[in-house]
């Protein structure tokens, strides 16, 4: 092969390839379940207050609260400091016990 020829090749070669990737803002999981677009609204999740801390629990809060993520919060726990609209947070207690319920 000669070299604009090979570079033909290779330029074919990794078009080809791109074009089996996702793009980096594709949603990940089940294209059935319906995207969340609500923003987290802690109040309607404040019924899991007092409940052991679990992640069927945290699953059904996150639910509740229209979020798109959640995360649950331990005593002394270090977190990441962004505030995210769409996450839920569910902070126990050293019992893990639900203590409260945010988002951010």
């Amino acid at each position: 092969m000669t070299r604009p020829l090979s570079a033909l090749a290779c330029t074919t070669a990794l078009l080809a390839l791109s074009a089996c990737t996702t793009p980096r803002d594709a949603p990940v999981g089940n294209p059935a379940t319906p995207a969340v677009t609500e923003r987290c609204d802690a109040t309607r999740a404040q019924s899991f207050v007092g409940q052991a801390g679990t992640p069927e629990l945290l699953e059904r809060a996150r639910t509740a609260a229209g979020a798109s993520t959640a995360r649950m919060l331990k005593p002394d726990q270090m977190v990441t400091l962004e505030y995210l609209e769409g996450r839920l947070n569910l902070r126990v207690d050293e019992s893990n016990v639900v203590a409260s319920v945010d988002c951010g």
